[in-house]
């Protein structure tokens, strides 16, 4: 079990991550990539007291290789990893992501 602090690394604020958390009452978060679903649930219902009824992940990043023609050569370097979490919240439950402190 890791820390709760340790889990959730920080929101995600897009125009479709804003708009889910506006109809749709999800919200969407950077995980550490070792986090399962049932850590994630428990860190977020820690850090801002409401009830999870639903966590989706997905991975990304770290496929192929993108390539940079420079002047030192030839460099290839893989796209950096990371973990969303999609957090569905009970029904009149909130999380304010921008008055967070």
């Amino acid at each position: 079990m890791q820390n709760t602090q340790g889990i959730v690394k920080r929101p995600i604020i897009t125009e479709k991550a804003t708009m889910a958390s506006e109809t749709m009452n999800r919200f969407t978060f950077e995980v550490i990539q070792s986090a399962n679903k049932i850590e994630i649930k428990n860190a977020i219902e820690r850090m801002y007291g409401v009830q999870v009824t639903k966590v989706r992940t997905a991975n990304f990043g770290g496929g192929k290789a993108s390539t940079k023609y420079t002047n030192r050569g030839i460099v290839q370097e893989k796209a950096r990893k990371w973990k969303k979490a999609i957090v569905s919240v009970a029904e009149g439950e909130t999380i304010d992501l921008f008055n967070n402190y």
